[in-house]
């Protein structure tokens, strides 16, 4: 299912829910969603690109290099 009708799916199911509980949920998720800004998606995607060409190193590599700082 491609995201528009992921997004048709839960806005029909939320219309017709009469649970005010679960209302109170979905609102609280709504009002508390992380709002990522352009620069950390860009960030992110960077990150996923590095990992995915083996630009990495193991938390032991890092931890060796900084261990004077920490």
């Amino acid at each position: 299912m491609n995201t528009y009708a992921e997004k048709l799916d839960l806005i029909h199911w939320i219309a017709e829910l009469q649970d005010i509980s679960v209302l109170t949920q979905v609102r609280s998720i709504k009002e508390n969603a992380p709002v990522i800004s352009a620069s950390e998606i860009i960030s992110i995607e960077k990150g996923l690109s590095d990992f995915q060409q083996g630009r990495v190193q193991s938390h032991w590599q890092v931890k060796k290099r900084y261990e004077k700082w920490l």
